[in-house]
């Protein structure tokens, strides 16, 4: 249970590390440097990372939901539904945009959803 709750705890922090770093340090001197952007390039895009980043938020609040639900079953099925919606990010992105989103984002979430089966 505790590896369970750890994992879920490190991916859910890492989607609020990447809600402020699409939706408030995107144009910034480290946003630009994370994601080898110019400051033209991050401008225009500023909005859509900010949407991005509005919904790596939720991903993260559906994590926290599933760590402190009072009920194991319900907690347990909202984890496997909020890492599976991860994976299927982490896949996406990493065939869409960058393969190293299946490495920071996907492996994560699929240790979390490991533990979450056998634990």
């Amino acid at each position: 249970m505790i590896i369970r709750i750890t994992l879920l705890a490190f991916v859910a922090i890492l989607h609020v590390y990447f809600l402020v770093l699409e939706m408030f340090l995107w144009t910034k001197p480290i946003g630009l440097k994370i994601f080898a952007m110019k400051v033209d390039q991050a401008k225009n895009t500023a909005t859509l990372a900010a949407n991005q980043g509005l919904y790596n938020g939720f991903l993260a609040a559906g994590l926290f939901w599933a760590i402190f639900h009072p009920d194991t079953v319900v907690s347990r099925q909202l984890s496997f539904f909020f890492l599976g919606c991860v994976i299927i990010a982490a896949i996406y992105g990493g065939y869409s945009a960058n393969r190293k989103i299946l490495i920071i984002q996907g492996l994560p979430a699929f240790f979390a959803l490991i533990a979450t089966l056998f634990f």
